[in-house]
């Protein structure tokens, strides 16, 4: 494996060592080690930067199944890049907070760590494969990392819940973008995403082409909280803040934004396309913004913050792919795409930012209920800070680089509006309308956060510590940090112009560059007096009226309901899924063997009909069927006539003597078909079981009558001349379609086989061996788990207290 190799999988190796360091070096945190790794591979990513600055790409394979065309191929360009810093970079600020926030003392810091790692590693993995079928694997990770990190701590009922929630959702949706990844298999016969691009014409005459499309949206907008998949994040906000910090705002969310800019080249310039990502997206952001109002917790503040802003950025991309239909390379959609690249990083950071500082206030006062804050202006006034330069740049704000991507979204909406294609001559408005009252809203729960939390009066009655004052050094440095690059990016926004936005963009849309042109990125605060800029100045004042009024429109019970109303179709699901799934249960699990066997005999009847009548299997073919010998029609009877008076025999011993009979007949059938090494193992199997039934019945008492009325049970009749029928209508059915098409024997297959290709003589040993050696294996293995019971039996000792 390549050193780009070792990187993905280098979090999940030191995952493995976790546990041991926390177990024998308990008094070093165990964060201080896992620091190293993302800052680590922070720097090793940046090497890249110069490669694809130019427009080059590091493409590395190494072969896993390449007989079903999967590989692990990692690759790396302007795209991917982009978010390998992002996941590096951030990672290792959150790991850095977390070693601050977690105490060693009282946390299980050695499941924390591996749970991250995890989600370190199964995000890497996500954004480098080029292989659908292994990016699907490191994102179902990424749903399992991330629920294990939301249910940390598990002895909370909302973490559990949370947890749980997040899995389904998620879940739920990569299986269908699994079924979509193979639906792009059976159009194009690959699941590189390299010849997908290359190919994708393949694809666009497909009937298959929408359902793939669909499929893959539904595990995109599942991961990033699309509306109306969102309802999973506010509960994800249990989790411990540098989870959501690393997760919910930079990474996990953000998941469902690549795989979306990833294969825009291969589903973009459709219809379809545009009008599912920028109408879901718009929806999103408005949704999530009108929700965040009615919140009185930080987190969940942010929690539909972060819905609202995922929704921008996947509007963006919708809005973006217009360009592609019109197959240039430098016309004004292509904005939407920049302000899409843009707004992702300038999101990372203010965002993060903020999730950690509403982490120290909780950390410090003990509580995120903006009821109970306000003063801490002054006891914190580094927090304050931070704060302030985060929620600025969250309300769209100069000189911050929130204003900057803000005002390109509003530049893309309206110049979405003027499309001529797509419908937009009609519905095009409400873009610019919807994304206007959206900011409105965004800039009314910015003035809540900050009014709410640091002015006003400081009430320690209300708080659940004695004592609070600003968070310790080190769980500040994170923050600042990205409240630094919050400010930076706003002065020097184009310091990442040709650096990680344009190769990002060249990556999202690679047919519109001829060979050696770029994307010109020139982003700057001053564009005159235009239409944004007054959108800008109307979200300000409306956006301070609103809150000015607070006090009324608080008294509104839509304002008292902060849980989302969407969530009632989940929470009823999942019970009546349980209730459901009991029901059956009921039904199925009776306790009584012959319900169980009729329940699988109907089963199997259905089954094979339906599909012997589907390809019109049945046949009967009475003109070459072998004579029978009058020895066969006696043994027949005999045979018929012992299993018949099973039934009415009342002695035991008669009973054990007629199985028998019934055994050692079925060996001579066995001599009579030429199978004399099955004939001699019933022999002695029956033989033993003979003798051994007539041992422990000898000193069992007679049997009694037992006086009942028999009952007629129509049902068992069906099922009996079912089966019975459908078994001779498979065996006539064989030999009339084996006799039609002269097929010849398995038996000749054996014969000229044996020797060649499994190197024995034996034929029956090479069956069992060679060409039944996995079902051997697994009678075997039968055995061996009934041996295992029998020993558990015997050496256990009653006492007659187990129930106790």
């Amino acid at each position: 494996m390549t050193l780009l190799h070792w990187a993905t999988i280098s979090p999940f190796l030191l995952a493995i060592l976790i546990p041991f360091l926390y177990k024998y070096l308990r008094s070093i945190h165990t964060g201080w080690f896992v620091l190293i790794l993302p800052v680590v591979l922070f720097v090793y990513f940046i090497n890249f930067l110069p490669i694809t600055s130019n427009g080059d790409v590091v493409k590395e394979v190494v072969p896993w199944v390449p007989s079903l065309g999967i590989n692990f191929t990692v690759y790396v360009d302007g795209l991917s890049l982009l978010f390998l810093l992002l996941i590096t970079g951030i990672g290792a600020l959150v790991v850095l907070y977390s070693i601050y926030y977690l105490s060693k003392k009282t946390e299980k810091l050695n499941n924390f760590y591996v749970y991250l790692l995890m989600f370190m590693g199964a995000m890497l993995g996500v954004v480098l494969s080029d292989n659908l079928i292994v990016l699907y694997v490191f994102w179902e990770v990424t749903s399992l990392a991330s629920s294990l990190l939301i249910s940390y701590w598990f002895h909370r009922e909302k973490s559990t819940y949370g947890a749980q929630k997040s899995m389904l959702i998620t879940v739920m949706g990569g299986l269908s973008m699994l079924g979509g990844f193979c639906l792009v298999y059976v159009m194009a016969g690959t699941f590189s995403i390299r010849e997908l691009i290359a190919n994708v014409d393949l694809l666009t005459g497909s009937t298959l082409f929408i359902p793939a499309m669909l499929l893959i949206l539904l595990g995109a907008f599942t991961k990033s909280a699309q509306f109306p998949f969102h309802i999973w994040l506010p509960d994800a906000m249990e989790a411990p803040t540098p989870v959501s910090a690393y997760l919910h705002s930079a990474t996990m969310v953000k998941a469902g934004i690549y795989l979306v800019a990833r294969l825009t080249p291969v589903f973009g310039g459709v219809p379809e396309w545009f009008w599912i990502l920028s109408g879901f997206g718009i929806i999103t952001l408005f949704w999530g913004s009108l929700s965040a109002v009615r919140q009185k917790d930080l987190k969940a503040i942010l929690a539909f913050s972060t819905i609202s802003q995922l929704g921008l950025i996947m509007c963006l991309l919708g809005l973006g792919s217009a360009s592609m239909y019109f197959g240039m390379g430098e016309d004004y959609f292509t904005l939407a795409i920049l302000a899409a690249v843009f707004h992702l990083i300038n999101h990372a950071t203010f965002k993060g930012s903020l999730f950690m500082t509403a982490g120290i206030i909780d950390h410090e006062t003990g509580t995120r209920d903006i009821r109970k804050l306000g003063g801490l202006m002054t006891i914190m006034p580094v927090t304050f800070t931070v704060s302030l330069i985060g929620i600025a740049s969250m309300a769209g704000l100069p000189p911050f680089n929130g204003f900057l991507s803000k005002e390109m979204f509003f530049t893309g909406v309206l110049r979405a509006s003027e499309l001529s294609i797509f419908s937009m001559e009609t519905w095009g408005l409400l873009f610019p309308i919807l994304a206007w009252i959206a900011s409105i809203f965004t800039f009314v729960y910015c003035m809540i956060m900050f009014f709410k939390t640091f002015t006003g009066k400081f009430q320690p009655e209300k708080l659940e510590v004695d004592h609070v004052h600003e968070a310790p050094i080190g769980m500040l440095i994170s923050p600042i940090v990205l409240g630094s690059l919050v400010v930076v990016f706003g002065f020097f926004p184009n310091i990442l112009a040709y650096t990680l936005i344009q190769p990002a963009m060249a990556a999202i849309l690679p047919s519109l560059l001829p060979d050696g042109e770029v994307f010109h990125v020139d982003i700057y605060h001053w564009h005159g007096f235009n239409a944004e800029l007054f959108m800008t100045f109307g979200v300000i004042i409306f956006g301070t009226v609103i809150y000015l009024l607070m006090k009324k429109w608080t008294k509104l019970s839509i304002y008292m309901r902060e849980r989302d109303p969407l969530n009632w179709f989940y929470d009823n699901g999942v019970s009546g899924t349980i209730s459901g799934s009991q029901a059956i249960t009921r039904i199925q699990m009776t306790g009584l063997l012959r319900d169980y066997f009729a329940y699988m005999t109907v089963f199997i009847i259905l089954l094979c009909g339906y599909t012997m009548i589907k390809y019109d299997a049945f046949a009967i073919e009475t003109t070459n069927l072998t004579g029978i010998d009058p020895f066969m029609w006696v043994l027949t009877l005999v045979f018929i006539a012992a299993t018949v008076s099973i039934p009415f025999i009342h002695h035991r011993m008669t009973i054990v003597i007629v199985v028998g009979v019934l055994g050692f007949l079925l060996a001579l059938l066995f001599v009579v078909f030429r199978a004399p090494d099955l004939a001699l193992t019933q022999l002695l199997v029956e033989t033993v079981t003979v003798v051994l039934f007539m041992l422990a019945f000898y000193h069992l008492p007679e049997l009694r009558k037992e006086k009942f009325t028999p009952r007629f049970n129509i049902v068992n009749l069906l099922i009996a001349l079912g089966v019975g029928g459908l078994v001779t209508a498979i065996a006539f059915s064989s030999f009339a379609l084996g006799s039609e098409a002269n097929l010849p024997t398995i038996a000749e297959f054996f014969i000229e086989n044996s020797k060649e290709l499994a190197g024995g003589y034996n034929m029956v040993n090479v069956i069992l061996v060679d060409f039944r050696g996995l079902d051997t294996l697994l009678e075997v293995l039968v055995l061996g788990i009934a041996a295992l019971g029998v020993i558990a039996l015997v050496k256990l000792r009653m006492t007659g207290r187990e129930d106790v």
